[in-house]
């Protein structure tokens, strides 16, 4: 089989495309011949040594795909062959709350990931994909579906009324728009680019703001929501958190997820308690949320945002586009 390998050391430049044995599934797993994977910018940064420069190489990338279930180990009783699956970031959170065991091994890393044409995986470590979503669609569920149903549900407990703050329009992003107005929230977006903003208007957003790195959105925010918005979705990161304190109302919440505008940064905590902010961090999500994420998109048939498609020899090139942040909502390969 193919396998997209990162090899002797970290960079886009040392990903390689070599031949391995087909895995063969051992007691509890089945393998699956995959047809379709999606980015996540972690991904990105694990390839450039950025995420854990103690990961031991080589590796396969990336958390998350979809194929078909090929072969069973013995055991096996609640996957069939031939049917449809998504990996799971997580093979061990099953449901409940996580524990170091069941987070410490996840796809893409340590563990080898799902760009390979074969892979095993454990028969809880899969989720059947909803049958009015294509391979590649299905793809994009494992950790940004999943990321952003646990921020607007699990977490956010969001109601219809509520007012939804979201920073961006990737994956994640776009998948908080869906599932917040899916509950009947008005959402707000933000994005550098206004032609971003414009299609985001086109998926349902109710407000939109330009920014840019140096500007006061905040202020932007309770222009149009005195009181405060009551959940903040916050993927910038930590030159972001400041004005996301400032922008959610008294009580509000806050679901920290992205790191993209960095990790470090001096920050004043005193909103935190003078507002009674909720502030948590969202790590993807268990097996038992992604079932019931899976019921609701496939109640409502909806349909996740590829941005742009690239083939499994060109991978090199999805994740260029990644690095650039050009996309609108995910970027997908398909083998």
């Amino acid at each position: 089989m193919k396998a997209i390998v990162l090899e002797n050391q970290f960079g886009l430049d040392n990903l390689k495309i070599v031949d391995r044995q087909v895995p063969q599934p051992k007691h509890g797993q089945v393998l699956l011949r995959m047809k379709a994977a999606s980015l996540n910018y972690r991904d990105l940064m694990t390839i450039r040594g950025e995420y854990n420069p103690k990961q031991p190489l080589p590796i396969i990338p990336c958390s998350d795909g979809a194929g078909e279930v090929v072969a069973l180990g013995e055991g096996v009783a609640s996957v069939r062959i031939g049917e449809r699956v998504t990996t799971t970031f997580f093979p061990n959170w099953l449901a409940g709350e996580p524990t170091a065991n069941m987070v410490k091994n996840t796809l893409g890393g340590p563990l080898d990931g799902t760009l390979a044409e074969y892979m095993v995986a454990s028969e809880h470590g899969v989720i059947p994909i909803p049958e009015h979503l294509t391979d590649l669609e299905a793809a994009t569920l494992p950790c940004a579906g999943l990321t952003a149903w646990n921020a607007i549900v699990s977490f956010g407990q969001v109601k219809a009324g509520d007012t939804v703050l979201i920073q961006g329009t990737g994956g994640v992003a776009l998948f908080c728009l869906m599932f917040a107005k899916l509950h009947g929230c008005q959402v707000m977006i933000t994005s550098r680019s206004k032609a971003k903003l414009d299609k985001a208007t086109q998926l349902g957003a109710d407000f939109t703001l330009q920014v840019t790195p140096t500007t006061d959105w905040a202020k932007n925010v309770k222009s149009i929501v005195p009181t405060g918005v009551d959940l903040v979705v916050e993927l910038g990161g930590a030159n972001t958190l400041a004005q996301s304190f400032q922008a959610a109302r008294l009580g509000g919440a806050i679901a920290l997820i992205g790191v993209l505008s960095g990790i470090h940064q001096d920050l004043n905590i005193l909103p935190i308690i003078m507002k009674s902010l909720r502030l948590q961090g969202i790590f993807v999500g268990s097996a038992e949320q992604f079932a019931a994420m899976n019921k609701a998109i496939a109640k409502h048939a909806l349909k996740p945002i590829v941005s742009h498609t690239f083939v499994f020899n060109d991978v090199k090139s999805a994740f260029e586009v990644m690095a650039k942040g050009e996309h609108f909502g995910k970027i997908g390969i398909i083998f």
